[in-house]
């Protein structure tokens, strides 16, 4: 429950009350502000409160914007403004020192119609931002005198609040398939859902059971099993949209809602990929290379954009000519769309595999996201580099520290890295990212050359495992730093593809993908935790599962001491136990950390 303290008598006629209490506002009157502040103290600690002027004119969801929205301690509308309990202490704080500080001649409290907005003020005064949120067209104002009370009316009949409602549901940077082909429809099935009380984590459990049936579908390896896995990944993929465009119509907006929208997202994908591979298998024909590849691939594209984006957090002089070059572009219609079309966004990738896997073959799916994938991936990191090489920015100490949490090393690199630490100092701008790549190109290229069973690729991977730790010895703050963690990723995972193809023996290459499947899991929950401002995995996860030098090392150590078999059976025993781990202490945090809602802002209202 929360509570809404009207700061005066309510006007006769007015439907504010009745509109607070749509939004599941208990409402108490008070007479002044005083009474206010009495009333205030006397709501339970727990709840949420607001202060709201009796001549409120304005839309219902004006309101529910302002007075709602779980992800802000404080929010404030003209004549309405709110706390959630973390900021009740200042609200009381703001409506005293507002009361204070303007008496009347008189030495009356203030009068009640700037009550709500002279305690906004007080609250940014004191350091406690009262999120201010964008109406566009809709109405909120606390009119003077009846005429502009009139106006103000006229002004809310004038403006369909459901439908600016309905409109803000949707993102405002969607791709063109999703934008055009998804969402017309898709925010219609939201409000359905918001009427009948479903909330967006229910729809996205929705939207992974269907994903999984349709990879289900994908493995019997039949023509009728293909069509109907495409058609179900669209549907999928339709509840998917629906349940962020839920969360912005009711305002329902979560961490854990957002970290089980993207885990589940790539839960639903890459299991779809396993689908396909063992629908291609009932048919004789092997593409979990393919698979895994186009996992791995995906991933290190994710990894280089989480890593471009926390770099670039909050750096100052943050500015690039390429930079403004994209920025001129989008001003031109037609590019936006191409531009966001040609990254292949999760839209138009789900559309063409849902396409492609009814209408061709699973070797040919792999292909095509393949190809389309590495282009993107091509793309979007050619961009951030020339971005990053012609800018000036200085990176702050919370950005390095990002980066040295998606870096994700473990006790073999980190005590490398502080005995190397005096070396770093003296070594050049470039050297930790040209020292992270050399050592992952060693790594790699040798699992590549070297037979099933050599020596060679431990050698490598205590090489890979010393450039890691003198890679990380300093912080991260170089203007191509963010490259990294990427490059971290790209030599693990394709360390394990490529020693698991080496072996040449069923269910080596599944039992790759079940491990990299699982270290990937914990690679983005690290990701959601740092976007959610709760820092990244406790130091004895990373430790547990090793660190990305640590695993490379272990496989390494098992292709050459195991026989292909029994490979197989190690690496799916590391996978279990990589996936136990990671994902129980995940969802132990998740469901009990307590993190403030993430910020998923739909088009302007």
């Amino acid at each position: 429950m929360s509570t809404a303290i009207l700061t005066g008598p309510p006007v006769p006629g007015s439907p504010l009350e009745g509109d607070l209490r749509s939004l599941g506002f208990d409402v108490r009157v008070a007479s002044g502000a005083d009474e206010a502040a009495g009333l205030l103290t006397a709501v339970p600690a727990a709840e949420r409160v607001a202060l709201v002027d009796p001549h409120f004119v304005g839309h219902v969801h004006a309101l529910r914007l302002g007075l709602t929205d779980p992800r802000f301690p404080a929010a404030t509308v003209p004549g309405a403004v709110t706390a959630q309990p973390e900021a009740r202490t200042a609200l009381l704080a703001a409506l005293r020192a507002s009361t204070d500080a303007a008496p009347s001649a008189a030495g009356a409290p203030v009068a009640a119609g700037v009550l709500a907005d002279r305690v906004a003020d007080a609250l940014e005064a004191e350091g406690a931002t009262a999120h201010r949120p964008e109406l566009g067209t809709l109405v909120a104002t606390v009119p003077d005198d009846p005429q502009g009370r009139n106006e103000a009316r006229q002004a809310v009949a004038a403006v369909d609040d459901e439908a600016v409602r309905l409109r803000s549901a949707v993102k405002a940077r969607d791709g063109f398939f999703t934008t055009f082909c998804i969402s017309p429809y898709s925010r219609h099935l939201a409000r359905w859902c918001a009427n009948r009380g479903l909330t967006p984590n229910q729809v996205t459990t929705a939207s992974l059971i269907t994903a999984l049936i349709a990879a289900g579908a994908a493995a019997t390896g039949t023509r009728g099993g293909f069509v109907a896995a495409g058609v179900l990944l669209l549907v999928s993929f339709v509840l998917d949209c629906t349940d962020g465009q839920l969360a912005r119509y009711s305002l329902q907006y979560s961490t854990m809602g957002a970290w089980l929208d993207a885990t589940f997202d790539r839960a639903k994908e890459y299991a779809y990929y396993a689908g396909l591979a063992l629908g291609a298998a009932r048919g004789g024909d092997d593409v979990w290379a393919l698979a895994l590849g186009a996992m791995v691939l995906q991933t290190c594209r994710h990894v280089v954009d989480f890593s471009f984006n926390e770099a670039n957090h909050d750096a100052t002089a943050n500015t690039s000519p390429t930079a403004a070059l994209s920025d001129r572009l989008d001003s031109v219609g037609w590019t936006v769309w191409v531009r966001r079309m040609i990254v292949l966004p999760i839209g138009e990738r789900w559309a063409m595999i849902a396409v492609l896997t009814a209408v061709a073959t699973p070797r040919i799916v792999f292909y095509a996201l393949l190809i389309g994938c590495g282009f993107a991936a091509t793309y979007t990191t050619a961009g951030r580099v020339l971005r990053s090489l012609t800018r000036r920015a200085h990176r702050t100490d919370r950005a390095a520290r990002a980066l040295a949490d998606l870096a994700d090393s473990g006790p073999l690199a980190e005590s490398v890295a502080r005995a190397a630490k005096g070396l770093a100092s003296r070594l050049p701008a470039m050297a930790p990212l040209a020292i992270a790549v050399l050592g992952a190109a060693a790594v790699t290229a040798t699992a590549w050359l070297t037979p099933y069973g050599s020596p060679w690729p431990v050698v490598a991977a205590v090489g890979y495992a010393l450039t890691s730790g003198i890679a990380v010895a300093r912080p991260l703050k170089g203007a191509l730093d963010w490259l990294v963690p990427p490059v971290f990723r790209a030599a693990e995972y394709g360390t394990i593809l490529l020693l698991a193809a080496k072996a040449d023996v069923n269910g080596a290459l599944p039992a790759a993908f079940g491990l990299v499947a699982a270290v990937a899991y914990h690679h983005y929950d690290t990701v959601y935790r740092i976007r959610g401002g709760t820092g990244a995995p406790p130091h004895w996860l990373v430790r547990a599962v090793g660190g990305h030098e640590g695993r490379t090392l272990a496989v390494a150590l098992l292709a050459t001491l195991l026989g292909a078999p029994q490979f197989t059976i190690a690496l799916t025993v590391l996978a279990v136990a990589v996936a136990v781990v990671v994902v129980a202490e995940s969802i132990r945090f998740w469901v009990s950390s307590g993190a403030p809602a993430v910020h998923d802002e739909g088009e302007p209202a």
